[in-house]
């Protein structure tokens, strides 16, 4: 492992001779980057970032002051193995946020690319953060959570282990999210509801009206038409076909908590 000749590394920084930093990246004063860590190009770390051990950054990530990356799980049976944080592209992590590697051996927490992620939250041991989400301050993602694509995770917001975030949903403030959240819904309440389509979320997306007509007819199928869930989701999947619809109905198909309701 080595450092890029073009990296910038403050005197007061730590880098372990077994890290490896990508070409033009900064690391900050007062920074600790431990052994087996490796950094991409492009990366901007703010003072006092601690990066531990098997943690590997992309390329482009911005990572603000205080925040520590590849912490020990939060798990009580968790017994030092190796183990693994992965980070991908472009992620903007702010101040004093936290996130886990996995807890047993050799297996990954992994955040995609593109993400925000907001001050002094933390995102648990082995879950997978997909793309372009936001996840707000002070949010707290239990182990095992899966968090679809472009999702919105809202300040405050708690989310039980083995639970499952999906793609352009949301999740209004201090919500605490004990059940699947299915794809392209809005949901709130301090035990999590359904509230109707995510329609600013789906409008910056680009969604056209025709696609989220489709949705809207999927979500008074789910959740209003009386129908078991079963019925319900033969209905949507034979009636308003399209890409969304039947992403809708794999989601929850795929669920083994049970979904929220309204």
């Amino acid at each position: 492992m080595s450092i890029d000749p073009s990296a910038n590394v403050a005197a007061t920084a730590r880098v372990h001779p077994d890290a490896a930093i990508g070409p033009r990246t900064s690391i900050g004063e007062f920074c600790v980057i431990e052994r087996d860590v490796k950094i991409g190009a492009d990366c901007v770390l703010e003072p006092y970032v601690f990066i531990r051990r098997w943690t590997t950054l992309g390329d482009r990530n911005e990572i603000s002051a205080g925040a520590v990356l590849g912490t020990d799980p939060l798990d009580k049976t968790f017994k030092g193995e190796r183990s693994y944080l992965k980070i991908g592209d472009g992620n903007k992590i702010r101040e004093h946020f936290t996130i886990s590697r996995g807890t047993r051996p050799e297996s990954v927490t992994a955040i995609g690319d593109g993400n925000f992620i907001m001050t002094s939250g933390h995102i648990a041991h082995n879950c997978i953060v997909g793309n372009d989400t936001v996840i707000a301050s002070c949010a707290l993602v239990a182990g095992y959570v899966e968090v679809e694509d472009r999702a919105f995770i809202s300040g405050g917001v708690v989310i039980h282990q083995y639970s499952r975030i999906g793609r352009l949903a949301m999740i209004g403030g201090n919500t605490r999210v004990n059940l699947d959240a299915p794809p392209f819904f809005l949901y709130s309440g301090f035990d999590v509801g359904a509230r109707g389509l995510n329609l600013v979320g789906l409008k910056r997306a680009g969604f056209p009206l025709a696609q989220i007509a489709r949705l809207k007819t999927a979500y008074q199928t789910l959740y209003r038409s009386g129908l078991k869930l079963e019925e319900a989701l033969v209905k949507i999947e034979t009636g308003i076909p399209d890409e969304n619809t039947l992403h809708l109905v794999r989601f929850i198909r795929g669920s083994s908590r049970g979904i929220c309701r309204e």
